[in-house]
């Protein structure tokens, strides 16, 4: 009988592909189609459509190549992925009736796929360190950066992609406000560098099924109960404010300059002394 602490080792030893992997790319495909004006686009341009969507899959792969000076098109030399996810792809933009989205829409399937894709977040992670490693020996900042991107960078290139669909939106970086998968791996980069280079003491079949338990947990959570706050704002808010002195902008300075961007609710004693000369000029003109 298997025994409870092989449970972490058996787990680490799971295969991605084929069924994370696929479980991957339709949750990937899903979140490209529920991207506003997608739709469109599928129907415009088919080309830039599937190439979006592969940025949605192999985004990870992209980045991280970009940052180790190897060919951004590599993934493409995996057929049967390719091939795997353009088949996700056709079927969920294209399948007649909408069938195949309703079907992984339906809640019970929409949790076990993304419970699923989160499970290969973290062996993305793992590979992304040590591929990072075998170019650069102990470089912790490398192995963290490249980690990251591997298991993030669908999230990382998003205004690349957007281009991709016509839609330019620099204030949707991801430098700029993280999202909650974004900022998780992140964490997860951290913490499996410091235990590749052996400053965590914990085995690293352990970290992988902890890690990955979070993830899993957190993700199916936040779906049930509809909630976008990460689970880290309250340790966000506390370390922003002590060591950054960050603070939450109050929501009156906030209406406040959202008026004045806007320029059409705010009197400005210029343009209305010019709009009265003109009234002026246009009644002399008429009385002439």
């Amino acid at each position: 009988a298997m025994e409870l602490w092989q449970v972490p080792l058996l787990f680490s030893r799971l295969p991605m592909f084929p069924f994370f992997d696929l479980a991957h790319y339709v949750a990937s495909v899903m979140a490209l189609k529920e991207q506003r004006g997608a739709v469109e686009v599928s129907v415009r341009s088919p080309v830039a459509c599937w190439f979006s969507a592969m940025l949605y899959c192999f985004g990870g792969s992209v980045l991280s190549s970009l940052m180790l000076a190897e060919p951004p098109v590599a993934f493409l030399a995996k057929g049967t992925n390719i091939i795997l996810a353009s088949s996700v792809w056709y079927l969920v933009f294209y399948c007649p009736e909408d069938i195949f989205y309703r079907c992984f829409a339906f809640l019970p399937l929409r949790l076990l796929v993304a419970g699923m894709k989160e499970v290969t977040r973290t062996w993305k992670i793992t590979a992304g360190i040590a591929h990072a490693d075998s170019h650069f020996k102990d470089a912790w900042l490398v192995m963290v950066a490249v980690g990251w991107a591997r298991g993030a960078g669908g999230g990382l290139i998003s205004n690349f992609e957007q281009l991709v669909r016509g839609v330019w939106k620099p204030e949707t970086n991801e430098l700029l406000k993280m999202s909650y998968p974004v900022k998780v791996t992140l964490i997860g980069a951290v913490l499996f560098t410091l235990q590749h280079s052996q400053y965590l003491p914990i085995a690293r079949h352990n970290l992988v099924f902890l890690y990955t338990v979070f993830l899993v947990v957190s993700k199916v959570t936040m779906m049930l109960t509809r909630s976008a706050t990460s689970p880290f704002a309250p340790v966000e808010a506390a370390l922003g404010h002590m060591f950054f002195g960050l603070q939450k902008i109050p929501s009156k300075v906030k209406g406040e300059g959202a008026a004045s961007s806007n320029g059409s609710s705010v009197c400005d004693p210029s343009s209305s002394e010019q709009h009265r000369d003109g009234v002026k000029k246009r009644q002399a003109k008429k009385t002439e």
